[in-house]
């Protein structure tokens, strides 16, 4: 596959490199070659890499330290994960057609409860984002998301009524650090407007932030109807 074809996704590099470990090419203990050079290597972005390395590394299939590079694990571990995944992959592999919609954008002073989340500075501005994703023209999941314009200013110039905002993020930047929140709730009446459920209905909310070398670039909350069902791998 290396050098076959000019942009590979990050799910074309990982498969790669886990075929030359599987495969003996690279053994227990050995070096993997930088990130910028795979990148090269792959005619990909750095953050493609990135994000192969990453899920490589959370599977426990290969060590990354900083200053000492990236090895092949000894002995592979097998540990519990979750993916970032992809709205619109999931609606598709279940066979549904997807549709997008943008409900809302707006630059905005962050609020105090952001601040103190993800440690934002007092004067910090950020891009709030609210969507919708639906399957077969039934709501799937509502997004309310924030993105901090201090870790990633070019965000405000993106409108968002085409890119998808979990899309586009994963493309522009790599995160070193993310922390994820589930729980159930129940419906208020904002969000029957955008599920079609009744107030009270039970809902599954998934609370997520992510960071880049120290700093927050985003946090998400994405609500979804009733009878929503989470499947991760480990």
């Amino acid at each position: 596959m290396t050098g076959q074809f000019m942009k590979a996704t990050y799910k074309d590099v990982k498969a790669d490199l886990l075929s030359k470990i599987t495969k003996g090419e690279w053994g227990p203990g050995d070096l993997v070659p930088n990130e910028v050079d795979l990148a090269a290597t792959y005619g990909c972005a750095r953050a493609t890499v990135n994000r192969a390395m990453r899920e490589l590394a959370d599977d426990g299939i290969i060590e990354r330290r900083r200053k000492a590079g990236t090895r092949v694990r000894m002995t592979p571990i097998r540990q519990a994960r979750f993916d970032i995944p992809v709205v619109r992959d999931e609606i598709e592999e279940r066979g549904a057609a997807y549709r997008y919609s943008l409900v809302k954008r707006s630059v905005e002073p962050a609020p105090d409860w952001l601040r103190a989340r993800l440690n934002l500075r007092p004067e910090g501005m950020a891009l709030h984002l609210v969507c919708m994703h639906y399957a077969d023209s039934v709501p799937y999941e509502h997004e309310d998301r924030w993105i901090n314009l201090d870790a990633l200013p070019q965000a405000e110039e993106i409108d968002f009524t085409q890119d998808r905002p979990s899309e586009w993020l994963l493309a522009t930047v790599p995160f070193s650090k993310v922390e994820i929140s589930l729980s159930a709730e129940l419906a208020d009446q904002r969000l029957t407007d955008y599920l079609a459920c009744a107030i009270g209905d039970p809902v599954f909310t998934i609370e997520r932030s992510t960071w880049w070398e120290g700093k927050a670039v985003t946090y998400v909350r994405l609500t979804y109807r009733p009878g929503h069902r989470l499947t991760t791998q480990y």
